[in-house]
């Protein structure tokens, strides 16, 4: 078959984790309810730091923007494994591919940055009190925040356009939920050594090297904590940054499930390694932050009771 007609793609199917019947109308489910639990759970985070004045501060700030890209990044690819999960047609178009592959490539870039401006954030606020006003005004927040935007969007565009230079030839069938990098250049026919070669070198920038900025700023954190003298103290500041710690832990940890192996090596056990990051991260991020979070709590309790007497 001559090369061009190889790049003539216009669908991929996506198989999902099970092809049995009884398998998909459980997953169906399944997948329903943790959406529903994701959206609820992420929204209300937002609307709690948005119209509580109490939480008006960087640290809620951060947490806003990273329940809205939670909110965004599963959006991106639930509702359409649920149409396929109901549905004969598993089929998503070559361009819909690309679209899903650029928004999960660039929010996963945007979560990681914007969990390392949060380190930053507590790093400033326990090692650095008396410059925390200064070092985190409104208008160092937004210029973060906008960096982080500006890199997950170049990191995304950056691959998504390398995918298009790939030809496709053979099976389309994508054993996934959703249009994963690995997994579709398992499938090229053509080279991929620059692919390979980029995604090496700006995966180390967008996620190494922020891993290794919150490694070092909780390094210097716990010295901090340490030095202080009263026990109450050092659980009040330490309290400030578990949520964090584990939301972090959580994210790496299932990142580094799937992507932390030679290519030809994934199987069906890496789709489950990636529900963990795509599906329960996601989920479990507003149950960390807000699970002994009287401040969550408060603004929560503040905001439906204002809505009820309103109403």
């Amino acid at each position: 078959m001559d090369g061009s007609n190889h790049s003539r793609v216009s669908e991929f199917l996506l198989l999902g984790l099970s092809e049995s019947p009884e398998h998909q109308r459980v997953l169906f489910w399944m997948f329903l309810s943790m959406y529903l639990v994701t959206v609820v759970g992420n929204v209300l985070i937002i609307l709690a730091i948005s119209f509580d004045s109490h939480l008006h501060t960087p640290m809620y700030f951060f947490l806003a923007n990273l329940s809205f890209t939670d909110l965004f990044f599963i959006t991106n690819t639930i509702p359409k494994m649920l149409v396929n999960l109901q549905s004969q047609n598993k089929a998503i178009s070559y361009v819909g591919c690309l679209t899903q592959l650029y928004f999960l490539v660039s929010l996963v870039a945007l979560d990681n940055l914007i969990l390392a401006t949060m380190a930053y954030d507590r790093y400033v606020a326990i090692c650095r009190p008396l410059h925390y006003t200064m070092a985190m005004s409104p208008r160092v927040c937004i210029s973060l925040l906008t960096l982080c935007w500006a890199l997950s969007v170049l990191y995304g565009l950056i691959h998504t356009l390398l995918m298009t230079n790939v030809t496709f030839c053979g099976s389309r069938k994508i054993h996934y939920i959703f249009c994963e990098m690995y997994v579709l250049l398992r499938l090229a026919c053509s080279k991929t050594q620059i692919n390979h070669t980029v995604l090496i070198a700006t995966g180390s920038f967008i996620f190494l090297t922020p891993f290794g900025f919150m490694v070092m700023s909780y390094v210097w954190i716990v010295r901090a904590i340490l030095r202080i003298p009263s026990a109450s103290s050092k659980y009040k500041a330490f309290s400030t940054c578990a949520s964090h710690l584990a939301v972090v832990s959580l994210f790496y940890g299932t990142l580094c499930m799937v992507y932390l192996k030679p290519l030809d090596t994934y199987s069906m056990k890496d789709s489950v390694a990636t529900v963990m990051y795509a599906v329960v991260t996601p989920m479990m991020n507003p149950f960390i932050y807000s699970l002994r979070n009287k401040d969550i709590h408060g603004a929560l309790g503040r905001f439906f009771i204002g809505k009820s007497f309103r109403g």
